[in-house]
């Protein structure tokens, strides 16, 4: 059973103080997903609202904590508050109202106002509401003004980074493990933690990693302690330095990590023998990632985009969805109506379904008639392939065939059986497919002995532009690797976007892809071993991963294929 929360009351709503986690919105918990869903204003500083965003319902409203005082956007009044002088706050349902007020007492203010009238306010903190001093005053406020309020705890970032680093925090001997977090540290602090031999977790920034180094030297630790520096921690743009108290300077400076104007990144720095930095070599599961940190552009229709990149994300890529095809229905309806009626009636002994969008178009079909997977009883059913299947199941219609080798038109064809006028009653087939399919399997089913009724089901246009900074991207290198997954794709991006850079790994689903992406003068890197959109973003994972073993047998740093030196030749190496 969930935890209870308290009724929002009508005047002063309900406050959920919520760890966000270090930064990766997938170590959210399970009850902060839930108080996502319900709440009904969002108030957090930029970066924590992209974390927990993806999970609020459609229409909540957002308070930025961290905006500029000065801006006043359409739709808030940012003006006293009559008897407080402090800003008032007025949330619009479904818009995104700022306010710049940095003092904790302000950002109190803009919660409380924020719950009144009943609504459910989550106000979401990096890592965890009980480690940040903010937040517990913010929970003080709303308990003396009598606001109702709630603790979900989150990740902790001084935990969360280490581990996702790869430097385990403790070892077999126990040994101690202080945290220190460098902006508020006292010299008796540093005293401490420099007499001790355990391990320091120093929460501090890459502007000044290297004075909280000094400050420890001071306090007793051997300059030749090693420690780890992580900026970015749990994201993609994740990067950790290993060096040792004495050395931290000079490696930041080698690799020429610049100040900052703002005062530098948050970093967590892990000090100690037993800290582990010895071991990172070997513990290092995140950074080494076959894809980490990739920017990969995913040219697909919007619907068929989720998977793949959920896919390319578990190898650590960053991926970037740019539709390149639009799908609309035919402009003459009439020829699906009527195949649709035929099912119905009993004039197919088969259906075959191509594409994920070809099931979507009798889904929609069907429930513009009022009907519902019943009415594929009695009837055979196709999938091309495990995506369609899927999309099937969804629909209620558990496939009879489905390829067991290729998943494409010929290998449908493969597992077809021939039209048999004694054991198949009816010998129509009802093919619902793209207004641009090829001609395959109409001729393979007719040389089974099938009749095929070949049904334009929807029609693929190419898709608008993507914005200009896309287009830059495209074009300049801006991404590592694109992937492509049909003919069309192909001509389609380059005619929407142009040519992508001859840095950037071109990865196609299957040789007929590849021979168009050449045409347009593109160098094909790697290939996919089946026509599967999995099994390409496999292949691309794999070449990867071999690209970084070959850099780090070879000594050199590992580099992502966007931050090759400009000019520098590209070696051509096809994966198959």
């Amino acid at each position: 059973m969930s935890p209870t929360t308290l009724p929002a009351g009508p005047e002063h709503g309900h406050v959920t103080f919520l760890g966000a986690g270090p930064g990766d919105p997938g170590l959210l918990t399970l009850r902060a997903v839930e108080a996502l869903a319900n709440a009904d204003v969002l108030v957090a500083e930029h970066e924590v609202l992209d974390v927990v965003r993806e999970h609020a319902r459609q229409g909540v409203a957002e308070v930025h904590t961290d905006a500029d005082p000065s801006a006043e956007p359409a739709g808030s009044s940012s003006g006293p508050h009559p008897g407080t002088g402090t800003p008032q706050l007025t949330v619009v349902d479904g818009t995104s109202t700022t306010a710049g007020v940095p003092a904790v007492r302000d950002a109190a203010h803009l919660v409380m106002e924020a719950a009144r009238g009943g609504r459910r306010v989550v106000r979401a903190v990096s890592g965890d509401p009980g480690l940040d001093a903010d937040a517990a005053e913010e929970m003080l406020a709303c308990a003396a003004a009598g606001v109702p309020f709630e603790v979900v705890p989150g990740i902790a970032t001084a935990v969360g980074v280490p581990a996702y680093a790869g430097v385990p925090l403790r070892d077999a001997e126990g040994a101690d493990v202080r945290f220190v977090d460098a902006r508020t540290a006292s010299d008796r602090c540093w005293t401490e933690v420099g007499a001790s031999d355990g391990t320091v977790v120093v929460s501090t920034t890459l502007d000044s990693v290297a004075v909280a180094a000094g400050e420890l030297v001071a306090a007793g630790r051997k300059p030749d302690t090693p420690l780890t520096v992580t900026v970015a921690g749990t994201t993609t743009r994740q990067r950790t330095w290993t060096a040792t108290l004495g050395t931290i300077a000079q490696t930041l400076k080698q690799a020429k990590v610049l100040p900052s104007p703002e005062g530098g990144r948050p970093v967590i720095a892990v000090v100690g023998e037993r800290g582990a930095a010895a071991r990172r070599e070997k513990l290092s599961w995140f950074e080494s990632k076959p894809l980490f940190g990739w920017k990969v552009l995913v040219p697909r229709t919007k619907e068929q985009a989720a998977s793949l990149s959920d896919q390319l994300r578990s190898y650590g890529a960053v991926p970037h969805e740019v539709p390149t095809i639009a799908v609309e229905p035919p402009r003459t309806p009439q020829q699906m109506e009527r195949a649709v009626k035929g099912l119905v009636t009993g004039r197919y002994e088969w259906i075959a379904f191509t594409s994920v969008n070809a099931v979507k178009a009798v889904r929609e079909k069907f429930e513009e008639y009022g009907l519902d997977a019943r009415a594929f009883a009695g009837i055979k059913v196709a999938a091309v392939g495990e995506q369609t299947a899927k999309a099937l199941v969804a629909f209620g219609v558990k496939p009879d065939l489905v390829p067991s080798g290729e998943q494409s038109a010929a290998g449908l064809l493969e597992d077809w059986p021939p039209y048999d006028p004694v054991f198949d009653p009816i010998d129509r087939v009802f093919l619902p497919r793209a207004d641009i399919a090829t001609e395959t399997l109409v001729a393979g089913l007719i040389e089974l002995g099938w009749e095929v009724d070949d049904v334009t089901a929807y029609r693929t246009v190419r898709a608008s532009p993507p914005p200009a900074e896309t287009r830059e991207a495209i074009k300049g290198g801006g991404f590592d690797a694109v992937l492509f997954t049909s003919s069309s794709t192909v001509r389609n991006l380059v005619g929407i976007a142009g040519k992508p850079h001859n840095v950037t790994v071109i990865a196609c689903i299957g040789p007929a892809t590849a021979k168009t992406a050449e045409e347009h003068g593109l160098r094909v890197d790697v290939m996919a071993p089946e026509p599967s959109v999995h099994k390409l973003a496999e292949a691309l994972a794999d070449f990867g991963m071999k690209r970084r073993l070959a850099a780090l047998e070879a000594g050199d740093p590992v580099t992502r294929p966007s931050e090759r030196r400009p000019g520098a030749r590209r070696r051509r190496s096809t994966t198959t």
